[in-house]
């Protein structure tokens, strides 16, 4: 009997890579949560997440134009939602300081968001959260 062995074969020189999704647990929970309260943290936790991540990479003066103006439109679509008092502040700190703060401060601030969040997130969303949080303090 021959085993099939599952190498990966090498992308052609034209191919493309294939992107890594991140967040997929936080991006998930946002399409499986009923409409309401889950949901919107949900989503919520996922745009802070996606703001801070790019706080990882070694800063230019244009990335901090653009993070600004990222965190301006993401604080004026949070103001939209009815997200619970305890996540309220700790998601807006994040957004904030991802604008402009250093990695470590915006690490503190996910790290306070996860825990903010946990009544509304599943496992796999806090771990996202948490880890980002480990990413950014260094």
């Amino acid at each position: 009997m021959r085993h099939i062995c599952c190498v990966p074969l090498p992308l052609p020189p034209y191919a493309l890579s294939a992107p890594a999704f991140p967040f997929p647990h936080l991006a998930g929970l946002a399409g499986r949560a009923p409409i309401g309260g889950a949901r919107e943290v949900a989503l919520a936790c996922f745009v802070a997440a996606r703001l801070a991540v790019d706080c990882t990479d070694q800063p230019s003066e244009a990335d901090g134009v653009a993070r600004s103006a990222r965190a301006v439109g993401a604080k004026a679509w949070l103001g939209t939602l009815a997200l619970p008092v305890l996540v309220r502040g700790p998601l807006l700190r994040c957004v904030e300081t991802s604008s402009d703060g250093p990695p470590g401060a915006v690490g503190r601030a996910v790290a306070e968001l996860a825990v903010a969040g946990v009544a509304f997130l599943d496992a796999g969303s806090v771990t996202e959260l948490e880890s980002l949080a480990v990413l950014l303090r260094g």
